[in-house]
């Protein structure tokens, strides 16, 4: 199954929902415009349930098949939301929303999905029940969750649950996946150290937190360097570093540290809670003062199911020829929450030579649409290949 002629002929169709959705982003749970139309699409496309509001702003649309006689439910999930960057591609489809953008293609997603459920809502060549999701907040605020905790998957009865993802720097339209642990687990840390301030020329007056928080920034690199396996993937990261004074002859009385930690494993995560709490406490404790730790725990590592993965991986061959084994990522994919509900597999599809996800001049490539979509529909015919 070679990337499907119907997709060809919808390209332009698909290319033009996904550039809407470019210029008009939105944030978080707030994707009212793109959810309502995902929902007056998949209307249009026939759907034979389409129901808003689940997660907040995310939208599920059930397709039947010829024979639903399998008693199979696939479901297939797309991202919907942008992020809070400002947009500099000089597109004329650009952003027309300051400060947010499409700078990971969920655009693309979502409309490769929907061009998906218009082809299976067509043709219905499969027996079975295929359930399309579209979720809000895959950017931080956890709309994989929320989606499942709103029953989705019970409610629908939803069996296994796939997900895709564009990857600059692999070839336009090629897949890659690997089974296990894919996207690590992502949290945050927010540490306030606190001392005694004063006048800079009498530092000896002083408890020091700017100097306290300095040596806690280099001994947190010591979790990766000292504490952890060397074989365990880690990753300790402090990004903010403010003090409560700006002014240049004053020793703060506080200083407020954040970053984030990214993890493979259980074990990880919790060595480097543990020795966020116990360096960070010890320091201040040397100098005098108070650490007041946070350490949230944000979304869990997302592992692909095997036999799912092996299934997917096929799929992927069937469209494009091959299907190589993707690295590691330690980025963070809420998708896992879906996966930790049902089995299932994450692919990536090759965005070409592009700037990267997150950037400022990142644009999702429209000559990997054909090839999406030919993976959700390969997905559905061939898990529930027709009676």
């Amino acid at each position: 199954m070679p990337v499907k002629n119907r997709f060809a002929e919808l390209h332009d169709d698909i290319t033009a929902w996904r550039r809407d959705l470019h210029e008009n982003p939105e944030i978080l749970f707030e994707t009212h415009r793109t959810s309502g139309i995902v929902a007056e699409k998949l209307r249009g496309f026939g759907c034979d349930e389409v129901v808003e509001g689940i997660g907040r702003t995310g939208v599920v649309g059930v397709i039947k098949g010829k024979s639903t006689g399998s008693g199979k439910v696939v479901g297939l999930r797309a991202d919907m939301d942008a992020l809070p960057i400002h947009e500099q591609t000089g597109l004329d489809y650009a952003s027309k929303t300051d400060g947010a953008m499409h700078a990971c293609g969920h655009d693309g997603h979502t409309a490769m999905l929907l061009g998906a459920a218009k082809y299976l809502a067509e043709t219905r060549n499969f027996d079975g029940t295929v359930v399309v999701i579209f979720q809000p907040a895959e950017e931080g605020g956890g709309g994989g969750r929320e989606m499942c905790e709103d029953g989705m998957m019970d409610r629908w009865g939803i069996q296994e649950v796939y997900g895709m993802h564009n990857w600059p720097g692999m070839p336009t339209g090629s897949f890659g996946i690997r089974a296990g642990s894919f996207f690590a687990a992502t949290d945050q840390f927010d540490i306030t150290f606190e001392g005694r301030g004063g006048h800079a020329a009498k530092p000896h007056e002083t408890v020091d937190t700017t100097v306290m928080s300095a040596q806690a920034v280099l001994a947190l690199q010591t979790i990766t360097a000292r504490n952890a396996d060397p074989v365990e993937q880690i990753v300790v990261s402090v990004t903010s570093f403010e003090t409560s004074s700006k002014a240049f002859n004053v020793i703060p009385q506080k200083v407020q540290i954040k970053g984030t930690v990214r993890t493979m494993s259980a074990e990880m995560r919790g060595l480097a809670e543990k020795r966020i709490n116990e360096i960070c406490a010890g320091i201040a404790t040397s100098f005098g003062g108070t650490a007041d730790v946070t350490y949230h725990r944000g979304y869990p590592v997302m592992a692909n199911h095997e036999a799912q993965t092996e299934f997917a991986a096929d799929v992927a061959r069937s469209v494009s020829g091959d299907c190589v084994e993707a690295p590691l990522v330690m980025g963070g994919e809420d998708f896992a929450f879906m996966l930790e509900e049902r089995p299932g597999a994450y692919i990536l599809v090759g965005n070409g030579d592009t700037a990267a996800v997150h950037h400022p001049e990142y644009n999702f490539n429209d000559d990997a649409i054909p090839a999406g979509c030919s993976w959700w529909a390969g997905i559905v015919e061939q898990r529930m290949p027709a009676a």
